[in-house]
């Protein structure tokens, strides 16, 4: 919510917020990123990866979804264009520690999905883009570029997973996700925070021209130690960045601490149940 929990989603006019990216990504590493634990584990369960399994994460940012993907025996493959997420996945699943062997089945690229090509290696049997999509205005349109790139580099009828927030009453991070929404309308970007729509997930699919195969819900709660950690972890997403052009992060910092106020419990740790969605579809 990559994305998440999206990518980066820089406003496309105006200012930027000044953000430090090193720190905002070692926020999503260690505390968003985990977050979506539950979809990944129901994909690859669903999906039997294993040994047999060549997949392709699109958007891999820090990489824990393809390091539970390598526990499960397969070949993975990530490509990010954030050089800080990148470099993040790379001590996760490519250590350079001394004695330890490396491991030819695990590559990660920075660029495009276009960019992992390798002459006359067979083709990737999963593709995932687990960044969840349908919270923000316009976060489906980068990720049809990216299955476009990465379709015929999978094998026909290889599954491809797209990700995407639940319906809003049954996400409590919602009512949170709406402060992005208020402190960015005075600019009325189209990074802002949106519902998500029941359809989101196959109209992407069809314009990249793939078939839906099956779907599924995934109960994914965000819990954190304290609201200090909540707000770091949600910036991290990306989703308040156009907020924070319109005000300022001290604003944006404020508006958060108040919304994640009902969601705090008497330990003082935060919890917010959320579901997700995910759609199998198969290339043609």
């Amino acid at each position: 919510m990559t994305p998440t929990l999206v990518r980066q989603h820089l406003p496309r006019a105006g200012s930027v917020p000044r953000v430090d990216l090193r720190a905002r990504a070692r926020d999503w590493s260690e505390i968003q990123e985990r977050m979506l634990v539950p979809l990944y584990e129901a994909v690859y369960e669903r999906l039997e990866v294993g040994p047999a399994t060549r997949l392709l994460g699109l958007g891999c940012g820090s990489g824990l979804s393809l390091l539970m993907a390598a526990a499960r025996g397969a070949a993975v493959t990530g490509v990010d264009v954030s050089p800080e997420r990148m470099t993040l996945a790379r001590e996760r699943l490519l250590p350079e520690t001394p004695g330890t062997r490396a491991r030819p089945d695990i590559r990660l690229v920075d660029g495009s999905p276009r960019d992992t090509a390798v002459p006359g290696a067979p083709g990737y049997t999963l593709v995932t883009a687990f960044e969840p999509i349908g919270c923000l205005a316009g976060d489906s349109e980068g990720l049809g570029g990216l299955l476009a790139e990465a379709a015929p580099l999978a094998r026909r009828g290889a599954a491809v997973v797209l990700a995407g927030w639940g319906p809003p009453e049954r996400c409590a991070t919602a009512s949170v996700m709406r402060v992005a929404t208020k402190l960015a309308e005075p600019l009325r970007h189209s990074g802002s925070w949106r519902p998500a729509c029941r359809d989101d997930l196959e109209d992407v699919a069809q314009r990249a021209g793939l078939k839906p195969d099956g779907s599924g819900r995934v109960a994914c709660p965000f819990g954190y130690a304290d609201v200090d950690s909540a707000v770091r972890g949600l910036k991290s997403t990306g989703l308040f960045d156009a907020a924070m052009t319109a005000t300022d992060q001290v604003q944006v910092d404020k508006e958060l601490t108040e919304a994640l106020h009902p969601h705090q419990r008497q330990d003082g740790t935060v919890w917010m149940p959320n579901v997700f969605r995910y759609l199998i579809a198969r290339t043609p």
